[in-house]
């Protein structure tokens, strides 16, 4: 069965991921469905086995929404994924920006990260212009921004702003386009197939997600920050984080990577996602703020799903880049 998963084209390996991720949330659809029924039948159902049943049937209808929108994407190609990605950092950064108030002296800066750097940094993911693409925004964009501000002669709170714009570019832009720029890398023995590269990190880093909560929510009870992120434990990342790893392990068939090296990465997304969502979660406490929009029902918003592949995906990147291109 492995020998003959290995030898698909990549194509044949792009459905049969497909296809098992819809078994998954399938089945999980059954779950939410049976422990829904069992919660009708009950005279006075707990509250917090109400909202914890709402909240699994909630995410589980919003994974099926995406898996849908992330499968017609792919079987668009190239384009179809970078747009998509273009997407996913126009309406993250409109959820930064709006949870992060600016003032009018930051409208051209603003106008310059939404109608230009979007575009430009993911066209270049697209005619794999790669030298450009990973200096563009921390040089020139960096440097360009400021200037454009201070140029409207509004000096309250300048460099809090300005810092705030150019994090929100960063995180928002920048770091997430590392995800769809695994298109570009020339990855050796690896022609044709990075699409499923691209769809191994999302798996990995989406479904440790999902794991940590699961296993939190069954297990946890060591808060790992819990003035940061109160359902953060150390069980679900423990739990979460290493049943998240052995899928990696077993995806290694469609990786560039042995299965050794399929863990290795797959630890490496888990920690780096791990982190990430906690420092999102302490910029959106210092903010005031439990979600980062309401765009995703169950999910909270852009953000929200793309807080651990933000740092993630830069690092991932760089560890394929260094050591499986030529």
């Amino acid at each position: 069965m492995l020998n003959h998963l290995v030898n698909l084209n990549p194509n044949q390996k792009f459905y049969w991921l497909i296809g098992g991720v819809a078994m998954l949330l399938t089945i999980a659809s059954s779950v939410g469905w049976l422990l829904q029924s069992r919660l009708n039948k009950q005279t006075n159902p707990s509250e917090k086995a109400s909202k914890t049943v709402e909240n699994l049937i909630t995410r589980v209808n919003a994974w099926w929404v995406m898996l849908a929108i992330l499968g017609i994407a792919f079987l668009a190609g190239k384009l179809g994924t970078v747009i998509l990605f273009g997407v996913i950092s126009y309406f993250a950064l409109r959820e930064f920006i709006t949870l992060t108030p600016t003032r009018t002296g930051d409208h051209r800066t603003l106008s310059l990260a939404f109608f230009l750097l979007i575009p430009l940094q993911y066209y270049l993911i697209y005619i794999e212009w790669y030298t450009l693409f990973s200096i563009l925004i921390p040089v020139y964009a960096f440097l360009l921004m400021p200037c454009i501000s201070v140029l409207a002669q509004d000096t309250e709170h300048f460099l809090e702003r300005t810092a705030k714009i150019q994090w929100g570019v960063m995180i928002s832009i920048y770091c997430i386009s590392h995800a769809p720029a695994l298109l570009l890398l020339p990855i050796t023995d690896y022609t044709g197939q990075n699409l499923l590269l691209l769809f191994y990190f999302l798996l990995i880093v989406q479904l440790s997600d999902v794991l940590q909560y699961v296993f939190g929510n069954l297990f946890g009870k060591t808060k790992v920050a819990p003035i940061v992120s109160p359902n953060k434990t150390l069980e679900g990342l423990i739990g979460g984080g290493l049943s998240a790893v052995g899928v990696g392990a077993m995806l290694w068939w469609i990786t560039p990577f042995t299965p050794l090296q399929s863990a290795g990465m797959a630890s490496a997304i888990v920690i780096m996602g791990f982190l990430g969502g906690l420092v999102m979660s302490a910029i959106k406490r210092s903010l005031g703020a439990k979600d980062w929009g309401n765009m995703i029902e169950g999910h909270g918003g852009m953000l929200d799903r793309m807080d651990s592949v933000s740092f993630a995906a830069p690092i991932f990147f760089h560890l394929v880049r260094y050591f499986f291109t030529p």
